[in-house]
């Protein structure tokens, strides 16, 4: 049986905070006939706490693969210098456990830069094939937040490096969209393997959360939900989202209500413009995915509401609306999605940090019924199609037997 590496920093377990995808995949894998190993940190990036030695034993059970867990020094910011001395620590104790072991292939995770590069040297090494999958940009992410001419440049600039080490050193790379599988371009290196598969969800496990947790979720009749699923973090608008809201609320439609699912480091921020506008609005907090997911059928529409500067494509929340089977309003200015959400019909685009441009979709659906059911059929179909984990990620399963064969 081949054994395979999946090396990434952070990789959220059963029952955690955050992204699961390598989580899901690793298991996936294991069920298409491989040995797999998840190789990530032993600090909980979302949680900002350690893995406690029953956690992490209860995980290897209920994880569907071997998971192992490298230490990595604490932090306590998404952005500061001890993550950053962080991730060196944990880059440099993962290759010394990689140079330990016997892998068939490696499969890394960007970000982080430095430690994809790493795992990718580790691969060339042992001339086996790497694969890596890229489902953020660094530095570009990281000059939404800090955006100083010059000194992020400079302070930013090993992102670049690391990030072009491992594009040369990849046999195949995997993008959450186009336009990140094809960011090695960018740096003048063209991987012939390639395959685009979006970032999506289990739909089973979302419409078996919803059965679950269906009628714990109490929506009054006479309420229009818009709701948002996420990080509460520097990327994302909900800033406009809630004055967007309230706007609507001063003009009569107190009936038409903002629905936060999510926490993050701007949570009190945001509470504090909603409590300043008067805004219909809950901060739910963070549930548990099958909770979202009966939170996000019982709303009228989703919103992806991101900031004029934000460097993400099509992110993982994206899946999860799309299930719900409602109508999506999007505010980011990727162009790969705007134009999927137009071509697909299953929503709007509509400008970033514009108030009044949002407040205008959200009172176009709220009149609109018939056209937010055909929209939100569009958007059940399109999960179905696209976004289904068990279908779409057969595509790496793939790719990944093509370079063992």
């Amino acid at each position: 049986m081949k054994k395979i590496a999946i090396v990434a920093n952070d990789v959220a377990m059963p029952g955690e905070k955050g992204l699961s995808r390598l989580q899901f995949f690793g298991s996936f894998l294991q069920k298409n006939g491989y040995e797999v190993e998840i190789i990530t940190a032993d600090f909980q990036h979302w949680m900002k706490r350690y893995r406690t030695k029953e956690e992490m034993e209860k995980i290897n059970r209920e994880a569907g693969c071997k998971v192992t867990f490298i230490h990595e020094p604490p932090y306590t910011k998404n952005i500061d210098l001890k993550r950053f001395f962080s991730y060196i620590v944990l880059t440099k104790n993962t290759k010394k456990y990689l140079e330990q072991n016997k892998f068939d292939l490696v499969y890394a995770l960007i970000p982080d830069n430095h430690l994809a590069a790493t795992a990718g040297s580790y691969a060339k090494k042992c001339g086996i094939p790497f694969v890596v999958d890229i489902e953020d940009l660094w530095p570009e992410a990281m000059k939404m937040i800090l955006d100083v001419p010059v000194v992020s440049d400079v302070l930013f600039s090993s992102f670049a490096y690391y990030a072009k080490k491992t594009y040369k050193a990849a046999d195949a790379v995997v993008g959450s969209s186009d336009e990140y599988r094809t960011e090695p371009l960018k740096y003048g290196i063209d991987i012939p393997k390639s395959v685009t598969v979006y970032v999506g969800n289990d739909l089973t496990a979302f419409d078996n959360g919803v059965k679950e947790n269906g009628e714990k979720v109490v929506k009054p009749d006479n309420e229009f939900w818009v709701s948002y699923a996420g990080s509460l973090g520097t990327s994302y608008d909900i800033h406009t989202f809630v004055k967007a809201v309230a706007k609507l609320n001063k003009e009569g439609y107190s009936d038409i209500k903002a629905v936060l699912l999510g926490d993050g480091p701007l949570r009190d921020k945001f509470e504090k413009t909603a409590q300043e506008t008067e805004c219909n609005c809950e901060f739910v907090g963070f549930l548990p995915f099958g909770m979202m997911a009966a939170y996000l059928v019982k709303s009228d529409v989703t919103i992806n509401s991101l900031v004029s500067k934000a460097s993400q494509s099509i992110v993982s929340k994206i899946g999860d609306y799309l299930a719900a089977g409602i109508p999506m309003i999007n505010t980011g200015l990727n162009k790969e999605f705007c134009e999927k959400v137009n071509s697909d019909g299953f929503g709007v685009n509509v400008p970033p940090e514009d108030v009044d441009a949002l407040a205008k979709a959200i009172l176009d659906l709220y009149n609109n019924r018939e056209k937010c059911a055909e929209m939100g059929k569009v958007a059940r179909k399109i999960a179905e199609e696209q976004f289904d984990r068990p279908i779409t990620y057969m595509r790496i399963v793939n790719m990944i037997g093509d370079l063992l064969s």
